[in-house]
């Protein structure tokens, strides 16, 4: 056969190739905003309107007023984000309320030692009260995040923190 014969089956299966990888993509990011459901994030001002559905013409619920709140997307449109906070409340807020960036929460009443390294041994810097929220710089494969909160940096087991596990927290 000559190379004229298998240009069209080449070209077929180039196009070929471009669907499926659109295809892929698609069911990568199957979301209006393209990222992952369920993710985390934070809520950007001190005073959110915490709705029953999405849209303002929806009840409202409550006002969140807790900035740099960690809350997780469980659920998402083009303008709304249905979230699940650290007390397992659901609701829907607008998506310019939130930041991606990350947070994480103490939840249990009790204060938490942040240590020098990722290991139970390693000596305590500071505390992370109970209801403290703190900035998550990353966490490893060994059960340890790497915290930030008032210029103090420290590891502690993501078990104990609200906003680490990748499962969606409110059913």
């Amino acid at each position: 056969m000559s190379a004229r014969a298998w240009a069209p089956i080449f070209v077929a299966v180039l196009f070929w190739g471009v669907g499926a990888a659109q295809t892929a993509m698609a069911a990568d990011r199957p979301t209006p905003s393209g990222l992952p459901v369920p993710r985390y994030i934070v809520l950007k001002f001190g005073e959110v309107n915490a709705r029953a559905g999405p849209g303002d013409d929806h009840r409202l619920l409550w006002v969140y007023r807790a900035k740099g709140l960690p809350v997780q997307v469980v659920a998402e449109n083009t303008e709304w984000r249905r979230i699940c906070d650290p007390e397992l409340g659901l609701a829907w807020v607008h998506r310019r309320t939130t930041d991606g960036r990350r947070a994480v929460m103490r939840v249990k009443p009790t204060p938490l030692a942040m240590r020098s390294a990722p290991k139970p041994t390693a000596s305590v810097h500071a505390f992370l009260n109970a209801r403290a929220l703190a900035a998550l710089v990353r966490c490893d494969s060994k059960g340890w995040c790497k915290l930030r909160v008032d210029g103090v940096s420290g590891w502690a087991p993501a078990s104990e923190l609200w906003g680490t596990d990748d499962k969606p927290q409110c059913r």
